[in-house]
């Protein structure tokens, strides 16, 4: 990866992601883009961005041409939650997007980081300990667009010999970007919530359990895969991810080892219970730990000690 165009950058993986990358491979070397959410200042400031509308492909090439790109990271997606209020939306959104970057890709011969989901899964799918390569029979537009953006990547690959990869994130809690219409977003908000009010309505009820990961784990993946040699990987495109498992319950329990009163409430979301159930309680991994060295560094309890200490510090200011 020499010249790298991040599209989404203005989301909650993306406002990390960039000045992570920018770190590892110079601020110059990282295009940030954005298009209906501005950037942060602090990313405009540190190195080049562009406005584009990554569902048009045209507008996307020349920027690529421009900033001689040879590695997108795709992390444009309408989620889960958000994407069942206007699933046609949501799937000219995540498809055309995906579509484009691979053809780009294809043109300029470069590599491409399109993150698929848990959501890619179903009801029919085995919960406990999914297995990597198993029936994925989603039922959300949202899980439908990454199950079709998996395959296409692997079609790109074994058609055109574009270098696409790709993993199944988990629910994403990170310290910095709020998230935008998960439905893992919960185990976000109840952090904040628990500093500021010492109580949380979870929209989930108790006995949910989803795979959750921290942002830093999240954004080394992305690297690490990016950086693995291509000989060794047999799932480029799908890789399951995780770091920890957990329901409202179990995370309330470890948030009051830090904050003895905090209160946990529910008020359950028909439609993100409904999505929730339909996603895997724990994934497997071992496909990741062992083509390419996969290992999450925080689990829950040292995700919730960083947690508290850096949103803390961010609501005191």
């Amino acid at each position: 990866m020499k010249n790298i165009l991040v599209i989404g950058a203005a989301g909650q993986i993306g406002s990390e992601l960039v000045p992570y990358l920018r770190k590892i491979y110079g601020d110059n070397h990282v295009v940030a883009t954005y298009n209906h959410t501005p950037l942060p200042q602090e990313l405009m400031e540190s190195g080049p961005s562009a406005k584009v509308n990554a569902t048009e492909g045209n507008s996307l090439n020349e920027v690529v041409r421009k900033h001689n790109i040879d590695t997108i990271f795709n992390l444009v997606a309408v989620l889960s939650a958000k994407g069942e209020a206007n699933p046609a939306n949501s799937w000219k959104i995540n498809m055309d997007t995906t579509f484009n970057c691979l053809e780009i890709m294809k043109e300029v011969k470069g590599a491409l980081f399109t993150p698929s989901s848990i959501g890619a899964f179903g009801p029919t799918t085995p919960l406990d300990h999914t297995p990597q390569d198993t029936i994925m029979r989603p039922t959300t537009i949202y899980g439908i667009s990454k199950v079709a953006g998996e395959l296409l990547g692997d079609y790109y690959y074994l058609k055109y010999g574009v270098d696409a990869r790709g993993l199944r994130y988990p629910g994403i809690i990170s310290n910095v970007t709020l998230p935008g219409g998960g439905t893992t977003d919960y185990a976000v908000e109840i952090y904040y919530e628990a500093i500021k009010q010492k109580k949380y309505t979870c929209n989930l009820p108790a006995g949910t359990f989803l795979d959750m990961m921290y942002m830093p784990d999240a954004l080394r993946s992305a690297v690490e895969l990016m950086e693995a040699d291509p000989s060794k990987l047999i799932h480029r495109n799908c890789f399951n991810v995780t770091a920890m498992s957990f329901d409202p319950e179990i995370i309330a329990a470890a948030i009051r080892k830090y904050i003895p009163e905090f209160v946990l409430e529910y008020n359950p979301d028909p439609i993100k219970k409904a999505i929730a159930d339909s996603w895997p309680n724990s994934m497997d991994d071992s496909a990741a730990r062992n083509e390419w060295g996969w290992k999450p560094e925080y689990d829950l309890d040292s995700m919730t000690r960083d947690m508290i200490e850096k949103v803390s510090l961010k609501l005191k200011k």
